[in-house]
C-alpha cells in the first residue's frame, strides 16, 4: 500500500484571553473591581480626586468573622405612623416615578428624623419599594454616625467579600475608579452588565430597609435599576400562585466567595447556603413577593434539575422583562436611595465608557429570617 500523501502537522493555537479564562462561578455575574489605582484616587495622575477619600476601600485579608448567628429583628415599619407627619411633612416635594414603584423627596433631611420619623421612613420604603432622597448631607457625616442612624434598622450585616472603608467593615463600597476601563473586559463575554438581584439573599436573615449614598459619578450614567416584586406576584395567575406556595428554594454565597478567591479578593466569612420561600410575606405591610433572583438563587427544594430550572427561568424572566412595574433610579449628587430589600430586586448598570469615577457606600441592616403566610386567593 502506498504510503499516504498527506502530512500531519501539529500547530499551537493561541487562544483568546476570553478563553483562558474559565467560567467556574456558576451564575453570578461579578463587575465589582478588587484593587484600583491609588495615585490616581488621590489626584496624583492628572485625574480629578476622590471626593471623599474617607470612603475609598480597603480589602484587608486579616479580617475574618465566625458564621452569623441568629438575632430577633424589630420591625419598625409596623409602628408607623402612615400619614407619615414627620417624613412628609407640608412643604415637601413628593414625585412618583411610577404609579407602583418608585419615589422621588426633595425637603427633608434624613439625618434629623427622630426614631418615630425612621419608624415612617421604612413603612414609606416597604410600600413605595425604592425611594430617592436628594439634597441629603449623609456622605458629609462621620462614617460612625451614618452607621449609627442606619443601625435603627437593624443590625449591621459585614459583607464577605467586597471592599470597605479603614476601618468600617460594616459599610459595603461600590467603586469604580477614575480612569477605570474594565467594562473592556468585562464586555468581551457579556452582552449586557443587568444583573438583578437581592442583596446577599443567601444568609439565613437577608436585608431589609437598605440605603446607598453617592460619593461620585460620572457625568451621565451608572443608573440602578429597581423592580417591584410584589406587583410581579400580583401579576401572576392565582393557580400559579398558589402553586409557588410552600416551596423554597436555595440561596448560595459559594460563586460570590469563589469569585472573589480567583480575583485576589478576600473572604472574611466562609459562604452559606440557606433556604427561603420563593413567595415571602412582609412583616409590616403583609404584601407577598416573589423572593427569588438569577445572581444567588440556586433551584427550588424538592424539584429536579429541569423542573427547577424551568420554574426559576420563568420567574426571572418575568421580572426582568416587566418594565410596566420597574422603575430606573438616576443618581445626582447629595442622593441617598432607600429601598426594601425584601419587595424589590435591584441592578447597578455598567454603561458608562468615559473611565468617570462612580463611588457609593451602602448601609445594609438585616431583617428577620424570610416566612411566609398562607396563600389567599
Amino acid at each position: 500500500m502506498a504510503p499516504s500523501a498527506t502530512s500531519t502537522v501539529t500547530e499551537t493555537v493561541t487562544l483568546p484571553q476570553n478563553l483562558k479564562t474559565p467560567r467556574l462561578f456558576g451564575p453570578y455575574k461579578e463587575i465589582a473591581p478588587t484593587k484600583y489605582n491609588k495615585e490616581a484616587e488621590e489626584g496624583k495622575t492628572g485625574f480629578k480626586p476622590a471626593k471623599y477619600p474617607n470612603y475609598l476601600p480597603t480589602w484587608n485579608p486579616e479580617q475574618k468573622y465566625p458564621p452569623l448567628e441568629p438575632f430577633e429583628h424589630y420591625e419598625h415599619g409596623k409602628d408607623a405612623d402612615t400619614s407619615y407627619p414627620e417624613l412628609l411633612p407640608e412643604g415637601v416635594s413628593i414625585t412618583h416615578l411610577t404609579p407602583t414603584i418608585g419615589t422621588e423627596i426633595r425637603g427633608v433631611q434624613l439625618s434629623s428624623l427622630s426614631n418615630a420619623g425612621k419608624d415612617q421612613l421604612a413603612r414609606f420604603v416597604a410600600e413605595r419599594k425604592v425611594v430617592a432622597f436628594r439634597d441629603q448631607d449623609f456622605a458629609d457625616l462621620p462614617i460612625a454616625k451614618a452607621l449609627e442612624f442606619g443601625g435603627y434598622f437593624g443590625r449591621h450585616h459585614i459583607h464577605p467579600t467586597s471592599g470597605s472603608p479603614e476601618g468600617y467593615p460594616e459599610i459595603h463600597l461600590v467603586h469604580r475608579g477614575e480612569g477605570d476601563k474594565s467594562h473592556e473586559t468585562f464586555f468581551e463575554n457579556r452582552t449586557s452588565s443587568v444583573a438583578w438581584h437581592s442583596d446577599v439573599s443567601y444568609e439565613q436573615q437577608p436585608p431589609g430597609t437598605t440605603f446607598l449614598y453617592i460619593l461620585d459619578k460620572p457625568e451621565t450614567g451608572g443608573d440602578t435599576l429597581f423592580v417591584n416584586a410584589v406587583e410581579a406576584y400580583n401579576r401572576l395567575s392565582p393557580l400559579f400562585q398558589e402553586r409557588l406556595h410552600g416551596l423554597k428554594a436555595t440561596h448560595s454565597g459559594i460563586e460570590q466567595a469563589n469569585a472573589s478567591n480567583a480575583r485576589g479578593g478576600i473572604r472574611r466569612r466562609e459562604p452559606v447556603v440557606n433556604a427561603h420561600p420563593i413567595v415571602r410575606t412582609h412583616p409590616a405591610t403583609g404584601e407577598k413577593a416573589l423572593f427569588v433572583n438569577p445572581q444567588f438563587t440556586r433551584d427550588i427544594v424538592g424539584l429536579k434539575k429541569e423542573e427547577s430550572d424551568a420554574i426559576l427561568k420563568f420567574l426571572y424572566d418575568h421580572l426582568a422583562y416587566g418594565a410596566d412595574f420597574q422603575a430606573r433610579v438616576k443618581w445626582e449628587e447629595g442622593t441617598v436611595v432607600v429601598w426594601d430589600n425584601r419587595v424589590t430586586q435591584h441592578s447597578a448598570l455598567l454603561d458608562w465608557k468615559s473611565g468617570q469615577r462612580r463611588h457609593l457606600a451602602r448601609i445594609t441592616p438585616q431583617a428577620e429570617q424570610p416566612f411566609q403566610t398562607p396563600y389567599e386567593p
